[in-house]
């Protein structure tokens, strides 16, 4: 039997991804935006999704909808938002704006897992946020002995292409075998990653929709990965049935043949200067890709790194390989929506070598599962915010509604026009 996992706070699924390819299996993920669980929902249709504020989420809530019972959670992970910061002198854990952490240990003592993982910003451990990093240790070690120093993980020394550095805590149940952090293994560069993918301009009907059939090049070793090309598999997480002949999450943005011009002129590398957007270097790793603001704040766009042959910003699915996210894994059809989706999340090669460090304190000897897994239905990819909301049952309200004017989606080509 394959261990228990439950991702709280778990957007479109990078972290369950992640843990999943270290051989748990993840019954819940909890998550308050009916358009990431529509996307979770369809990557991981044996994982029950609860669409819902943490707040309102008790652990008894979770163990019914996971049909888990009272049996014993081997893990729970997530990286709470962490919005605000007290004073020096008051107490940064009683701000009212950290809530979602308080809640994140709340769920956390109520489930009574073996292993806790958070993952956040490394900003958390500078300056006067360390103070509230130190209280929620204080908090946790009531019952779980943390691992000391936490770290600061760095995606691109575990096989990612890209510069992402998040803070991770881990806790064991006390009494338990405590883990390790990973140790670096190994850099991937942006042209391993993204090489062998098309040009989505040479294809026009990405310009109405996000897939197409086409012809892929020759892959390195990492594209195999995510191609999951080969008889053995390199992970052990379970096998998507899906078409490797599509090429999926690729609409193509509209750039305006100036801003082609001033792309094509910048170096490797370099930040264009109108713009301000970033050259990818073939031979470097990519910069941290960034989810945008939230729909209450104007839904901006996060500036895309100019592809390092093409004279335009990269699609989804290249920000995808640059994310470590394998090919069968689909984002919302819309840019605004995918980006805004692996800009926050974990990536999974990253979250698999900490939840490899977990699987070996469990002395877990997984196996990879024999079976595969048909992905959910393509219907769950399109919903707007208003139909993902009714599909959930959940009010429309509980993500405040994107802001759909010229300050939204094309944001990103008028900086560059």
């Amino acid at each position: 039997m394959r261990a228990i996992g439950i991702d709280l706070f778990a957007g479109a699924g990078g972290m369950s991804l992640g843990f999943e390819q270290a051989g748990f299996d993840i019954a819940a993920a909890v998550e308050i935006d009916p358009v990431h669980c529509a996307t979770h929902e369809f990557n991981f249709p044996n994982c029950a999704i609860l669409c819902s504020d943490i707040a309102t989420v008790s652990a008894s809530q979770i163990r019914s909808c996971a049909e888990i019972g009272r049996r014993d959670v081997d893990v729970v992970f997530g990286g709470a938002p962490c919005q605000g910061f007290s004073m020096i002198g008051q107490r940064a854990f009683d701000d009212p704006r950290n809530s979602l952490v308080r809640h994140y240990i709340r769920i956390v003592r109520e489930i009574a897992p073996k292993y806790f993982v958070f993952e956040n910003v490394k900003g958390l451990t500078l300056g006067r946020h360390r103070q509230f990093l130190d209280e929620m240790i204080s908090q946790l070690s009531r019952d779980y002995d943390v691992l000391l120093p936490y770290r600061v993980l760095n995606a691109a020394d575990f096989g990612v292409p890209q510069d992402r550095r998040r803070l991770f805590l881990i806790g064991a149940r006390k009494g338990l075998r405590l883990p390790e952090y990973p140790n670096p293994t190994k850099r991937v560069t942006v042209a391993e990653a993204i090489a062998d993918i098309p040009d989505a301009e040479q294809f026009p009907e990405l310009i109405y929709k996000d897939s197409v059939a086409v012809t892929f090049g020759s892959p390195s070793a990492y594209a195999r990965l995510l191609r999951e090309l080969g008889s053995k598999p390199s992970h052990f997480g379970y096998r998507r049935r899906y078409n490797p002949g599509l090429l999926t999450s690729s609409m193509r943005a509209d750039h305006t043949e100036l801003s082609r011009q001033r792309f094509a002129a910048t170096e490797y590398g370099q930040t264009e200067p109108v713009s301000r957007f970033h050259k990818l270097d073939p031979n470097g790793v990519c910069n941290t890709l960034r989810a945008g603001t939230n729909t209450d704040r104007g839904a901006f766009t996060s500036p895309r790194p100019i592809h390092y042959l093409y004279p335009r910003c990269i699609t989804v699915r290249e920000a995808a390989r640059l994310h470590s996210y394998p090919d069968w894994f689909r984002f919302h059809v819309t840019k605004w929506h995918g980006f805004r989706q692996i800009g926050n999340s974990v990536p999974p090669h990253l979250a698999r070598a900490v939840a490899t460090e977990i699987a070996k304190a469990l002395r877990l000897r997984p196996v990879p599962p024999r079976e595969a897994i048909e992905l959910g239905d393509e219907a769950l990819l399109g919903m707007t915010l208003a139909r993902a909301a009714e599909y959930y049952g959940v009010p429309s309200t509980v993500i405040a509604r994107r802001v759909r004017t010229a300050n939204a989606e094309s944001a990103h080509e008028r900086r560059a026009a």
